[in-house]
């Protein structure tokens, strides 16, 4: 999917919670259907077939309860995309990214491979760590291919890792440094990558057990230059992996370049310059970092803000008051084809029942609000997991899909309106989580909720509460939204009866 993702370490975030959040994005003129579900062990399928790709799976028969957003309408296959388990760890899949013909020639796309339809499934109930869903997907990759190019997140309390598969069956994955953060559009984005760690003591980088091999046999190393004397790959702790296994195509400077550019500038405002005849970066750099250390540390509001970009304050606005030719150069993070947005976020401070939290929004993002959910759960509220084909204002995706249309098409008259509803819903449903996780360490120390049931129960009836909440500030919001667009509409007349 075009998409956008952030991933955050936990000395990179306000609260040293670790982050990762992702953009779903359908393809030019679509949008897809989304609904926010938990999927039961005894839900899930023992054998595996991909709808896509034809692909059959056998799976563990010890499959964990998970946390999902999966396509509304089945046609396409499952399409599960983020979510967290009962071990605490959490997936987001995927980044589609790009390579080049000299990567692909040498290890094709597997036509009845795995891909995004499935790795949700197929892995996130599987695993008990982040370093463990990086193994599981890596094996995967190897045995059955993939027919597209993606990256893929995974993350517990104590660290974020990257995958980037590399051709049908090879992959890289790289650990996101604590105190750091790591933005990815759609191409290939890892740039040093430390080979002798990989093939070493494996404790920052992981890769398919033959890279070096393959990456000699077909010539992928951008420093083929080496000589007698220099540094073998086996050794090399800053292998070019971006030059070897990415892009640098006219596309890439159109469509993803920018997008990274927007987030990093936002983030790192100070650290390098961004405009100018002198500038360190621009939107069509290719050296754009892969990670950086934040100038101050990132929060979920930070993170909202950053998948909803559009170049505010450049010309590249598409909102902006001075419309030009340059506003429409660019691709935007904030699209109007977003799906959802998934933030699943880790807490150190309160205890592990309550750690993991999916925060979630559908529509698109320069539109919509956050909303928080407790991930350990059985089942999640109606107005996030009843949607389907049906546009109605009775669940939140088609509400906030409604939202962004009239809105976008009256963004003067409408932009306050949008402004107070993000605000009122980001600080009630955050206030909201807060009380329950007071409430939730009062029971537990009167020696209440003992048991997983209990916790679960307890943590839905919290769920449904913020999700109440939610529909009603969101009806509210559209109200306000139609009317302001109804009083733009061009038949109008300033005369009444009287």
């Amino acid at each position: 999917m075009p998409c956008t993702t952030i991933l955050a370490g936990k000395k990179a975030t306000f609260d040293g919670s670790t982050m990762m959040a992702r953009n779903e994005d359908s393809p030019a003129g679509e949008f897809t259907p989304k609904k926010f579900i938990a999927v039961l062990p005894e839900d899930q399928p023992g054998s595996y077939k991909s709808v896509i790709s034809g692909v059959s799976i056998d799976l563990p028969d010890d499959p964990m309860r998970y946390t999902a957003v999966p396509n509304a309408l089945p046609d396409e296959g499952i399409w599960g995309e983020a979510g967290i388990n009962e071990a605490g760890v959490a997936m987001s899949e995927t980044e589609t990214i790009t390579s080049n013909s000299r990567v692909l020639a040498a290890d094709p796309l597997v036509k009845g491979g795995i891909g995004e339809e499935d790795l949700l499934t197929i892995v996130l109930p599987y695993i008990r760590s982040a370093r463990e869903g990086v193994l599981r997907l890596g094996g995967l990759l190897e045995r059955y291919g993939t027919y597209e190019m993606n990256g893929i997140g995974f993350q517990d309390l104590r660290e974020v890792w990257w995958l980037e598969s590399v051709g049908g069956h090879h992959w890289i994955a790289k650990r996101v440094p604590d105190d750091s953060y790591v933005v990815m559009p759609n191409q290939q984005g890892i740039d040093s990558f430390d080979l002798a760690d990989a093939f070493g003591e494996k404790r920052d980088h992981l890769c398919s057990a033959d890279l070096i091999g393959f990456i000699e046999e077909y010539h992928l190393d951008p420093e083929m230059m080496r000589d007698e004397e220099g540094v073998p790959l086996a050794e090399d702790t800053a292998f070019d992996a971006r030059g070897a296994f990415g892009s640098r195509e006219d596309a890439d400077h159109t469509y993803n370049t920018p997008r990274a550019w927007d987030i990093e500038r936002f983030l790192n405002p100070r650290t390098f310059r961004w405009y100018g005849s002198d500038a360190d970066f621009e939107p069509e750099s290719d050296d754009l970092p892969w990670s950086l250390v934040p100038e101050r540390k990132i929060t979920v509001d930070d993170v909202k803000y950053v998948l909803s970009l559009h170049f505010q304050g450049t010309e590249y606005d598409p909102y902006g008051r001075r419309t030009s030719a340059e506003s429409l150069k660019y691709r935007p993070v904030g699209v109007n084809r977003t799906n959802f947005v998934s933030l699943t976020q880790f807490r150190p401070d309160v205890p592990a029942e309550i750690s993991g939290i999916q925060w979630i929004s559908m529509g698109s993002n320069v539109f919509n609000a956050f909303v928080p959910f407790y991930a350990n759960v059985t089942a999640t509220p109606a107005y996030f997991a009843g949607t389907d084909g049906t546009v109605t204002t009775s669940n939140f995706y088609w509400s906030n899909r409604l939202i962004a249309a009239l809105a976008d098409a009256h963004m003067p008259e409408c932009l306050n309106l949008i402004e107070r509803y993000q605000k009122k819903m980001h600080s009630e449903g955050y206030g909201m989580l807060l009380r329950a996780d007071a409430e939730f360490g009062k029971k537990k120390a009167a020696g209440e909720l003992t048991g997983a049931g209990e916790v679960s129960a307890f943590l839905e009836a919290r769920n449904r509460e913020i999700s109440d909440f939610a529909e009603k500030e969101t009806a509210d919001c559209l109200g306000k939204v139609l009317y302001a667009a109804s009083m733009k509409m061009r038949n109008g007349f300033s005369r009444s009866d009287a």
